[in-house]
């Protein structure tokens, strides 16, 4: 009788290998697709205006302006934990299409340390958004400011007189811009005070050792 030939080892099948290499390109992609979604998600708001976020004007102003009018109103708000006071020098104003218009927002660092935020922004109506042209902002930078500093902060826009063709916008007669700065960096600690950190576990004591719980 006889005896059976060894049997080869063989390699991993070339299906195995089609499997394994159709698996790592998808993680792949999906994690160049996370890494892409912010970035893209800002540009198709900013191309479209929705969510009723502002364009960014590229070229010159309209040389003609509109009859039209438009009353726009300033929003401003301030996130939890950030120790700014943030307002509109006014309220509202009247602009006609295509006129530019410049308006400042007073902003205060009321705490005693420096600290960094940076707006963001959009309109309402949402479906503006994408005819609210502004030419220049504090909102494009992050903004430092010092202890008790006080800042007055230009905003330079536009409503594009194409807002006029725009038969879903002929009962439009107020916008808002709103604007929420928020913390750039998380906010640094506040200095002790005079005389604490005396009692054990500020000054870095063991409350075991020390024989409190």
């Amino acid at each position: 009788m006889n005896a059976r030939a060894p049997q080869r080892k063989t390699g991993p099948r070339k299906s195995d290998l089609v499997v394994a290499f159709a698996c790592g390109a998808f993680v792949a992609l999906m994690v160049g697709v996370s890494y892409a979604a912010v970035p893209l998600y800002s540009w198709f708001c900013r191309t479209t205006g929705f969510g009723g976020t502002t364009q960014v004007a590229t070229s010159a102003p309209p040389a003609e302006i509109a009859g039209r009018t438009i009353t726009v109103r300033f929003d401003s708000n301030v996130a939890p934990g950030l120790p700014w006071r943030f307002e509109p020098e006014r309220r509202t104003i009247d602009v006609k299409l295509g006129q530019v218009v410049t308006v400042y927002y007073s902003v205060t660092n009321e705490s005693a340390r420096t600290t960094t935020a940076q707006a963001g922004y959009n309109v309402t109506p949402p479906t503006v958004g994408i005819y609210f042209e502004k030419i220049n902002c504090f909102c494009f930078t992050e903004q430092t400011m010092k202890p008790g500093e006080k800042r007055d902060m230009a905003v330079v826009f536009y409503v594009d007189p194409k807002l006029a063709k725009d038969s879903e916008q002929d009962e439009l007669k107020n916008i808002t811009l709103s604007y929420t700065f928020y913390p750039a960096r998380p906010l640094p600690l506040p200095p002790p005070q005079a005389g604490e950190g005396r009692e054990g576990v500020a000054e870095g004591a063991n409350p075991e050792k020390s024989g409190r719980i």
